[in-house]
């Protein structure tokens, strides 16, 4: 695999000057809370890296181990040619991946922001009931605090993180707090440029988070949304496809550990790990590498991969 080395940049997210004249104010004086945050916010400044690519190949690698998200990366392409064309950071239209589920599309958007060089941040749509929990609540609520948004770029070291909204069509809750409702000003980019967490109260430049949204059906998506992404529908991958994305996290399994596994599963091993559902390769994986190590193997056998442990679930045989 080819090291690719991206350019990182500064980029002011936002002005302690602004922070300062929020320390002074009333709010800050009688919330410990918020005054903890302002104190946060002037020790890290309000600069973060901007990543920048350095080469139009830092895609390739995406094309072999998410053989289904071939229409996706062709888009992105895109984008990263201009973004070294023009020695700046990568932007795109936020983009919706819809698919049935298992069909690695969180584990895509994890790979694109190891490809681009830049965090990653997951947010989990399904348990969202409020739209505080993105864009913070007032201080004047007990218990308020920062959103995730605003919590991102405060603490974490990237302004253009890879932000992905895991299963966006099942947010819900009371129609007052929609959390939905957050979107439509943080996916434009001119208004998320003017961000502001209603916890923090300062401006705050979200406009270059890369925003990837995942779902199971769009019909519950509010049509405002919809407008703001491009809709990409996300096929299971063929034979070989599957074979490449097996291959992948056997690979990345082991890269991650210090087993002495066989770094080249054999036929029959591939053969039935590339059988299940890209979700569930990784899961029952690990369980065969436990098996093997048990049985003092350094290699696996097929019957390692038990597909009945799927919680139940009747595993999805071919494609």
């Amino acid at each position: 695999m080819e090291t690719i080395i991206p350019i990182a940049d500064l980029q002011s997210i936002y002005s302690v000057a602004d922070v300062d004249r929020a320390l002074g104010d009333g709010a800050a004086r009688h919330n410990e809370g918020l005054k903890s945050w302002y104190d946060r916010m002037r020790e890290l400044g309000g600069s973060r890296y901007i990543i920048k690519p350095s080469t139009t190949t830092a895609l390739d690698d995406l094309c072999e181990t998410s053989p289904n998200f071939v229409n996706v990366v062709d888009d992105l392409r895109k984008y990263l040619a201009l973004a070294v064309a023009g020695n700046e950071a990568v932007q795109f239209t936020p983009m919706l991946l819809l698919g049935e589920p298992g069909l690695g599309k969180t584990y895509f958007a994890k790979r694109l922001a190891r490809a681009l060089g830049t965090g990653f941040e997951f947010v989990s749509m399904s348990s969202l009931t409020a739209g505080w929990v993105l864009t913070g609540a007032s201080a004047q609520w007990n218990n308020a605090r920062p959103g995730k948004i605003a919590q991102t770029l405060i603490e974490k070291e990237y302004a253009n993180p890879v932000v992905v909204l895991d299963e966006v069509d099942k947010a819900g809750g009371d129609s007052r707090y929609d959390p939905m409702g957050a979107l439509y000003a943080l996916l434009e980019r001119d208004t998320a440029s003017h961000f502001k967490d209603e916890f923090i109260d300062v401006d705050m430049d979200a406009s270059h988070i890369l925003w990837v949204a995942t779902a199971n059906d769009e019909s519950t998506i509010p049509e405002p949304v919809l407008n703001r992404m491009n809709v990409y529908v996300v096929e299971p991958p063929d034979a070989d496809g599957a074979r490449s994305i097996a291959l992948a996290i056997y690979h990345e399994t082991l890269d991650a550990h210090h087993w002495q596994f066989s770094y080249e599963p054999s036929e029959s091993v591939l053969e039935r790990l590339s059988a299940l559902p890209p979700r569930d390769m990784r899961k029952l994986l690990l369980d065969a590498f436990g098996t093997a190590r048990l049985a003092n193997r350094d290699f696996l056998l097929p019957e390692d991969i038990d597909a009945k442990k799927l919680c139940g679930r009747k595993a999805r045989i071919g494609f």
